[in-house]
């Protein structure tokens, strides 16, 4: 038997596939490519944050008292809350993933529920912290007026607040998006689409979640719990 004949079945089921795109030759080269696709992309996020926490770095290197005060303002409860939050969800997220790969469609679905169920709670305290921050003032540039309400921190705090809303502020986008992919993949799921063969869109899914949840592990610790 030749080579090429013992390959035959494998590229005949390929092209049988429902899955595979027409610009690619095989299911295998399709997995792969999405996958560099979504590193490179991943790769960008990463420089992207990259300049906002050099940002932050030079801030605290210029106001050291000012971020030390500043930041005894802003929850560390909501924080910590957000942070178990999120690792949870990074770990329902896996175990989605490796039920898929299984082919265990039913409790991907259910993973991807209870991932979903964890990035609104988030949202939600995140919602409660923003709130205290609008009612007393803390906010960025020339809308700060903590002053006006009691809160008097010295230095230029309304900068800090500025890095603070512009990091967890992008940081939550990053959530809502990812809300918004998964529940396409809920749908997705729910069609048919997934299998134990074709799950590479629910695997680029928990990459992009796992970056979110990374994001916040520096996140938490540099803007709540800095000394």
């Amino acid at each position: 038997m030749s080579i090429e004949h013992a390959h035959a079945p494998a590229h005949d089921d390929d092209e049988h596939n429902p899955h595979l795109a027409h610009h690619f030759d095989t299911m295998g080269q399709q997995t792969a490519s999405a996958k560099l696709g979504m590193w490179l992309f991943l790769a960008t996020e990463i420089l992207m944050f990259s300049g906002l926490f050099l940002a932050y770095f030079i801030l605290r290197m210029l106001y050291p008292e000012m971020v030390l005060e500043a930041h005894e303002h802003l929850s560390k409860w909501a924080g910590g809350i957000n942070t178990v939050v999120l690792l949870t969800s990074s770990y329902t997220m896996a175990l989605g993933v490796r039920s898929i790969q299984l082919g265990d469609v039913k409790k991907m679905r259910l993973m991807l529920v209870l991932t979903i169920l964890c990035g609104c709670i988030f949202m939600v305290v995140k919602y409660f912290e923003y709130s205290a921050k609008f009612e007393h003032g803390m906010l960025p540039g020339k809308f700060y007026s903590a002053h006006l309400h009691g809160y008097e921190i010295d230095g230029l705090p309304h900068i800090f607040f500025g890095v603070y809303f512009l990091m967890t502020g992008l940081h939550g986008v990053h959530v809502v998006i990812g809300l918004a992919i998964m529940l396409w993949m809920f749908v997705r799921a729910g069609r048919g689409e997934f299998n134990a063969k074709n799950y590479v869109a629910i695997e680029n899914t928990g990459l992009y979640w796992h970056l979110v949840d990374l994001v916040w592990i520096f996140l938490f610790p540099l803007l709540y719990l800095v000394k």
